[in-house]
C-alpha cells in the first residue's frame, strides 16, 4: 500500500480495494510529491529501492534527500528535472538520474512522473523510480502495472462520470439512456436495466449495445420467482437480494427455472455474452432493479475489480432512480392538487373567459402558478394570475391558500384593487405558509352584455397584462405596479391601482413568467415575441388562441405556465 497520512475512510470502498490491489504490489517505486516538491507518501518498493523507510521520507523535499550528481554532490534545484516537471505540472522522463539511498550508496535510477489532479485541480505528482541496472526486467513489470494503473483511474473515472450525469436528471429513463452510453463501449460490450414496476414484477426497461439502444431487446415483463424456489439464474438471485454475481459463461446444460430467467438467458445468448456480471440497483434491502453488464470478448473477460466497479455503480444508479421515482410521485400529486384547484371559470352576459395550465415539463419541478375568475357580489368579474415562490407541494398549498383568502377578500370589497391586495399582503404571513408571491388582480367594470367596459387593476411584481384591440395593436398595461407579497414596502403607504377603457372586441391576456422566460434569453425578447404570437392569433377564437400561444414559445423553459384570456364582444 501507500503509505500516507491521508484518510482512506473518507474515500469509495471500490476507491480503497484497487489502491491496496494495485499500488500495494506494484513492483516499482512509487513517489507521490506535493505541488512544492515535497513527499507526500511512497510504496514498499520505494522503500526497499531507496533504502529509507516511509516515515522518514515523508514531509521531505524529494530534490533536497534524495537528487545527487555523480559524484555524490548536491545538485542546484533549477537544474532538477523533476522539480520542472512540478512547476509546468506536466509529464515528464528521464534516464541515468543519479539517487542517494539511505544507506549512503548512490544508485542510477529512470523515473517517469505525472500529474495528479482532484476534480481539475493539481494536488501533486506521481513518480514512478526504477533501477537503471535492473531496467530490462523492471520495465516490462513497469509497463504491467501501469496499464493497472490506467485501468484503475478509467474505472474510477467512468464512476465519477455516472454519478454526476445521473445527477442532473430527475426522469428515470433519461438517467437509464445516459447511463447505457457511459457504459457501452468503455466498460462493457452490451448494457440491460431491469426494473421492479409493481410486486412481484420485472420490467426490461433499458438495453444499449455496440450500435445504441435497443429496442427490440427491451419490454419483456415477468413475474419474478421467490427467493428459494430453485431460480439460480443471476438475475433472479440478484433481484431477490443476493450478491452481485460475475459469470464467465452460461451454463447451457441448465434449463431456466422461470419466465424472468429465461428472458435473461436469451439474452446473454443473443447478444454472445462471453462474460458477464449482474448486480443489484440500491443499496441491499432497497433493490430497485438489476444492472447487467456484457463483453463478448473471450480475450477480454470480467474481473474481479471489474465487479466491484460494477457493483459500486449499481448502487449509485438505484439511488438516481429511486430519488427519481420519488420525484415522479411527488409532482404527480403536486400537479393533480394545482390542477383541482384551479376554478371553473364563469361566462358572464356576451363575455368570453378562457385559460389553460402547463405544468413544467418532465424534470421540472411543478410551481405555484395559478389563474382565476369569479363574479363579485357587486356583479363585477375578478381576474387574477399569480405565482407563488417554491415548488411543488409546498407551492401548491401555497397557490390554494392565497386563493381563498383573496376570493373571501375581494368577494364584497367595493375599493380598489390596489387596496384588496393590501389586505392580502397583511394577511399572508400570518395565516400562510406563502414566503413571497407575484399576482395581478383586475376587476372588469360594466354591463357583461353591452359595457362600455373599464378595467381596473394592480400588480404585485408580475408580468403586465397584455391588451389585444380589434385595430392590430397590443398594449403591454404597465401601470399599477407594485412590491411583491411578502416584501416589506419600507415606506409605506398603499399599492397602487390603474384604469383603463376595454373597446369592444379586444382581448385581455394575463399571463404567468413561464410563458415568457427562456433559459439564455432576456425579459424583454420575451415579451417581445409574446407581443408578435398572440397579435397572429388575436382574431382566432379565444380557446385556439390559448392553445396555440404556448406552443409558439421556444421550448427550453423549466417553469409552469398559467394563461388567463378575457375577450369583449364585438359591437
Amino acid at each position: 500500500m501507500v503509505k500516507s497520512a491521508g484518510d482512506e475512510g473518507s474515500r469509495p470502498a471500490a476507491e480503497r480495494g484497487f489502491w491496496q490491489l494495485v499500488v500495494g504490489q506494484l513492483g516499482t517505486a512509487l513517489v507521490v510529491v506535493d505541488p512544492a516538491g515535497r513527499i507526500l507518501a511512497v510504496n514498499p518498493a520505494a522503500e526497499r529501492l531507496l533504502g529509507r523507510a516511509a516515515p522518514a521520507m515523508r514531509g521531505e523535499d524529494a530534490h533536497d534527500l534524495l537528487h545527487r550528481d555523480a559524484h555524490g554532490g548536491r545538485i542546484p534545484r533549477e537544474q532538477c528535472p523533476l522539480l520542472r516537471a512540478v512547476a509546468d505540472r506536466s509529464e515528464a522522463r528521464e534516464e541515468g538520474d543519479i539517487c542517494l539511498r539511505g544507506d549512503g550508496r548512490l544508485i542510477a535510477i529512470s523515473w517517469s512522473a505525472s500529474p495528479v489532479t482532484d476534480d481539475g485541480a493539481f494536488i501533486g505528482m506521481a513518480v514512478l523510480f526504477t533501477d537503471t541496472a535492473g531496467e530490462r526486467s523492471a520495465r516490462r513489470e513497469r509497463a504491467a502495472y501501469t496499464r493497472a494503473l490506467e485501468d484503475l483511474t478509467e474505472r474510477l473515472t467512468l464512476v465519477a462520470e455516472i454519478t454526476d450525469v445521473l445527477g442532473q436528471t430527475l426522469e428515470t429513463d433519461e438517467a437509464l439512456v445516459r447511463l447505457g452510453r457511459l457504459l457501452v463501449p468503455r466498460l462493457a460490450d452490451w448494457a440491460a436495466v431491469d426494473l421492479r414496476v409493481a410486486s412481484g414484477e420485472v420490467h426490461r426497461v433499458a438495453v444499449t449495445g455496440p450500435a445504441g439502444r435497443e429496442a427490440g431487446l427491451e419490454g419483456g415483463r415477468q413475474r419474478l420467482t421467490e427467493a428459494g424456489e430453485g431460480d439460480h439464474s443471476p438475475l433472479v438471485q440478484v433481484l431477490n437480494g443476493a450478491d452481485p454475481v460475475l459469470q464467465q459463461e452460461a451454463d447451457p446444460a441448465a434449463p431456466p427455472a422461470s419466465p424472468l430467467a429465461a428472458v435473461h438467458d436469451d439474452f446473454l445468448r443473443t447478444v454472445g455474452s462471453t462474460s458477464a456480471i449482474t448486480v443489484p440497483l440500491g443499496p441491499r434491502g432497497q433493490i430497485t432493479g438489476a444492472l447487467t453488464v456484457v463483453r463478448t470478448d473471450p480475450e477480454h473477460p470480467f474481473d474481479s475489480d471489474d465487479l466491484d466497479v460494477v457493483s459500486d455503480i449499481g448502487r449509485r444508479v438505484g439511488l438516481v432512480i429511486d430519488n427519481a421515482r420519488r420525484f415522479g410521485r411527488q409532482r404527480a400529486v403536486a400537479e393533480a392538487m394545482q390542477r383541482n384547484l384551479l376554478a371553473p371559470l364563469p361566462q358572464p352576459g356576451r363575455l368570453r373567459l378562457a385559460a389553460r395550465y402547463q405544468p413544467a415539463p418532465a424534470g421540472s419541478q411543478v410551481g405555484g402558478d395559478w389563474y382565476d375568475a369569479f363574479e363579485r357580489k357587486d356583479g363585477t368579474l375578478a381576474l387574477v394570475i399569480g405565482d407563488v415562490v417554491g415548488h411543488d407541494l409546498t407551492a401548491a398549498a401555497g397557490m390554494a391558500q392565497l386563493h381563498g383568502i383573496l376570493r373571501s377578500l375581494a368577494w364584497d370589497h367595493t375599493g380598489p384593487p390596489g387596496a384588496v391586495v393590501d389586505r392580502l399582503d397583511d394577511a399572508m404571513p400570518a395565516i400562510t405558509t406563502v414566503p413571497m408571491a407575484t399576482l395581478v388582480l383586475a376587476l372588469l367594470e360594466g354591463d357583461p352584455h353591452t359595457g362600455p367596459w373599464t378595467l381596473r387593476w394592480t400588480s404585485a411584481g408580475h408580468p403586465p397584462p397584455l391588451l389585444l384591440t380589434p385595430d392590430g395593436q397590443a398594449q403591454y398595461l404597465e401601470a399599477g405596479q407594485g412590491l411583491l407579497l411578502g416584501v416589506p414596502p419600507g415606506t409605506g403607504g398603499s399599492r397602487p391601482s390603474a384604469a383603463q377603457s376595454l373597446p369592444p372586441g379586444s382581448t385581455l391576456l394575463l399571463y404567468t413568467d413561464g410563458l415568457i422566460e427562456i433559459p439564455g434569453s432576456d425579459l424583454d425578447t420575451g415579451l417581445a415575441r409574446l407581443r408578435r404570437h398572440a397579435l397572429a392569433l388575436a382574431h382566432e377564437p379565444l380557446d385556439t388562441l390559448c392553445d396555440q400561444l404556448p406552443s409558439r414559445m421556444p421550448p427550453g423553459s423549466t417553469d409552469d405556465v398559467a394563461l388567463l384570456a378575457l375577450r369583449l364582444p364585438s359591437p
